[in-house]
């Protein structure tokens, strides 16, 4: 057994125990659920933060990105998780804006990343990739070139394929709800 896979493991747990949420939800893409996954309850708590780290920095330099990042909300743990364990010396990390600010230097990328970059584009929990999809144009439009798709949690609702055109990379998921929840209602 490899130290990766025993952060997958301890990734595994700690989403189960903490970000899974039984009950109707709501999704951002509108769409009701019976379940949640809220990734963050896990990932902002120090196990998750360092197998999340560890995984995703290894992601990284097997893609050959110098940087991690991506949806504002998302990428900020994920981004500082990959660069605060050893293997992600080498990186920088960088966020991608809700919105465009009116001051300053007006990026709608922040972060120590110039155009030209290979990048890793990070996202907590996929649904329907809209998030990830809308990041992935704006980080093409600073010149940012991506090397891969890197979800945390992927819902299995489809995403893949949108995600992979828009970032004409690779996506994978470092857990799926296959995972997480088999027993769920909805597995067809």
């Amino acid at each position: 057994m490899t130290d990766l896979d025993a952060a997958k493991r301890t990734l595994l747990a700690e989403l189960r125990e903490h970000s899974l949420v039984i009950g109707e939800v709501t999704l951002s893409s509108g769409a009701t659920a019976q379940y949640y996954v809220d990734a963050r309850r896990a990932l902002l708590r120090p196990a998750g933060f360092r197998a999340a780290g560890e995984l995703i920095a290894a992601a990284a330099v097997e893609a050959g990105a110098s940087a991690v990042g991506g949806p504002v909300m998302a990428a900020i743990p994920l981004a500082c998780a990959a660069i605060a364990v050893p293997d992600g010396d080498d990186l920088v990390g960088f966020f991608v804006r809700r919105e465009r600010k009116d001051h300053g230097l007006q990026r709608w990328v922040e972060g120590p990343v110039e155009a030209g970059a290979r990048v890793l584009v990070v996202e907590d929990t996929v649904t329907t990739g809209g998030s990830a999809v809308s990041a992935i144009e704006r980080i093409r439009e600073q010149g940012l070139q991506i090397a891969a798709v890197l979800g945390i949690v992927d819902r299995l609702a489809g995403a893949a394929a949108a995600i992979e055109a828009a970032a004409g990379a690779p996506y994978r998921a470092l857990v799926t709800i296959d995972e997480l929840y088999p027993e769920r209602p909805d597995r067809g």
